[in-house]
């Protein structure tokens, strides 16, 4: 697993850490059960605190992506990435729907939106 933390990022550095971690896990390359890297590791490595590490895996905790097992460490939860990933799916759709509502607020049809949406996929984001 691969996080990169970015200084010209505008959120803070453990939704940045979140954020890769949950990337990781409904893509499949973290797989149910497998073991995160300790958050005292983690902050080593990527050279953060580990108060803000211990945020991260929080809020992942809460949202049902990590399970935490006193003395043997942080654990993909057993959802399983099927789940996780159908949660994201209605994310995507909820902010889709926002963007047809402001479409048609200003005038702009689902074919101007999908034209847009075409050319954001293609960039690098």
């Amino acid at each position: 697993m691969n996080i990169i933390i970015s200084n010209s990022d505008p959120r803070p550095i453990y939704e940045q850490v979140g954020e890769a971690i949950r990337a990781a896990i409904v893509s499949g390359e973290l797989a149910a059960g497998e073991a995160l890297p300790s958050i005292r590791g983690l902050a080593k490595d990527l050279r953060i605190s580990v108060i803000t590490t211990k945020r991260a895996f929080e809020d992942l905790e809460r949202e049902g992506y990590i399970e935490t097992v006193p003395g043997k460490g942080s654990f993909v939860a057993g959802a399983g990435a099927a789940l996780l990933r159908e949660r994201r799916l209605t994310e995507i759709e909820d902010c889709l729907r926002r963007a047809i509502e402001l479409g048609r607020s200003c005038g702009v049809d689902v074919g101007e939106i999908e034209k847009m949406l075409r050319t954001l996929s293609e960039e690098d984001i």
